[in-house]
């Protein structure tokens, strides 16, 4: 929020929460529906504080600084890198939603920096919920060099949908957060270690939500980087869906909207990516446990997932995590997907299968969990047809130069 902003939202939020705690207190008989009322303005005055949270500029580095290291095979022809992406919400909730989570989240930026260092890092970092000015630290103390921020507070949305159902679109619920607008950004963060060539970010449609979910500008968000040695470039989608129950309204009317939202992301993404390269998306899908929105994801977003690709013994992907039955998928929120690339750089198709699926930051720190989730961590082998071990620089947009200084420290280029 700029400056001028701020010195006009925090005495209104100060006055709600007043407000509030004059109508959280004793009433008549009607004094059940004054604590609800007097609990949502005080919701939405800590909300309106933490919507002047402060986040660092966007930085895209305009370099590489070396290859990654690329395997050739002599006797197929084929070359291969390896792509490791990591999706994690970060539980950067404002007070009173959460409390006391500073020193949590700049442990998680602490880890990732260190890791780095360590060469052990990440190549790209998929984040939800960075809502709040600690949260957004992660992406600047883990020390990537490129870092790009989804949808903000402000970021205009479109129109509602011919498709939106009435009964969500209608009657919009005051004391749900349904009708105070957004007061939060998308909570959405990338990070690379590879230049970003081209991005781009979309919040969901107005009046596309359901419950508190509709105080954030929730939405979905792209990047294409530049691999050095990999024909044309890898495409990259962030998201994060409308919650069941932590949205506090009925399940069909989260059910609605999270439907909406889905299709809005398989368009938005059909509109993004170049069929040429290939795509991996992730995020905090919010499935967990539901068989109708998975059903209507899977019909929706027709790319391969990875706890199904991976749960079979014939796809040569090692599971390093934990899953309690045959259907992994529905175990979880958190979800990576991908697809092939149909032709690269200079008539080469790129084909993209993950190899490792594991978890990260799901060890206790202080006697708890850093985050509500783990981190999801997916390692992808990209390969592709090429006439000999010499490999060059290749992209879709014009030639990203190496840089002349030395790779950063734990960076996996150089190898």
């Amino acid at each position: 929020m700029a400056q001028g902003a701020a010195r006009f939202a925090v005495p209104s939020a100060r006055r709600l929460a007043g407000t509030a705690a004059h109508a959280a207190g004793p009433a008549g008989g009607d004094g059940q529906t004054m604590n609800r009322v007097g609990l949502v303005l005080l919701l939405l005055a800590s909300l309106l504080l933490a919507g002047c949270a402060s986040f660092a500029p966007d930085r895209v580095a305009e370099c590489v600084p070396a290859m990654p290291p690329i395997d050739y095979d002599p006797a197929t022809g084929e070359a291969s890198t390896r792509l490791s992406v990591l999706t994690y919400n970060v539980e950067g909730l404002p007070w009173p939603a959460r409390r006391s989570r500073s020193r949590q989240l700049d442990e998680i930026g602490r880890r990732l920096a260190a890791m780095r260092e360590r060469g052990e890092a990440p190549d790209v970092v998929l984040l939800q919920e960075v809502f709040t000015s600690a949260a957004g630290r992660i992406a600047e103390r883990s020390g990537y060099p490129t870092r790009v921020r989804g949808p903000g507070r402000r970021t205009p949305r479109q129109d509602t949908s011919e498709a939106a159902d009435p009964a969500l679109v209608d009657n919009r619920k005051l004391l749900k957060g349904e009708r105070f607008g957004r007061l939060l950004s998308s909570g959405l963060y990338i990070l690379s270690d590879y230049p970003v060539i081209a991005s781009a970010g979309q919040p969901f449609r107005r009046r596309e939500c359901a419950g508190f979910d509709c105080m954030a500008n929730k939405g979905v968000q792209h990047v294409r980087i530049a691999i050095p040695g990999v024909p044309g470039a890898v495409d990259l989608f962030n998201t994060h869906l409308n919650s069941g129950r932590s949205s506090r309204v009925g399940r069909r009317r989260s059910l609605r909207a999270h439907r909406l939202q889905v299709e809005e992301v398989a368009r938005f993404i059909a509109a993004r990516r170049d069929q040429r390269v290939p795509m991996i998306y992730g995020g905090d899908l919010n499935m967990r446990h539901n068989d109708q929105r998975f059903a209507h994801f899977d019909d929706t977003v027709p790319h391969a997932l990875v706890h199904r690709h991976c749960t079979d013994p014939a796809a040569g992907c090692k599971v390093a995590i934990s899953w309690d039955d045959d259907a992994p998928w529905l175990d979880t929120q958190d979800h990576q997907g991908f697809a092939d690339g149909t032709e690269g750089a200079g008539g080469t198709a790129v084909t993209v299968r993950p190899v490792r699926v594991e978890a990260m930051f799901d060890a206790p720190w202080r006697g708890a969990r850093l985050a509500d989730h783990d981190g999801l961590l997916v390692t992808y082998r990209l390969s592709w047809r090429s006439p000999g071990p010499a490999m060059r620089l290749a992209s879709l947009a014009p030639a990203i130069p190496l840089c002349r200084s030395l790779p950063a420290p734990g960076s996996r280029l150089g190898g």
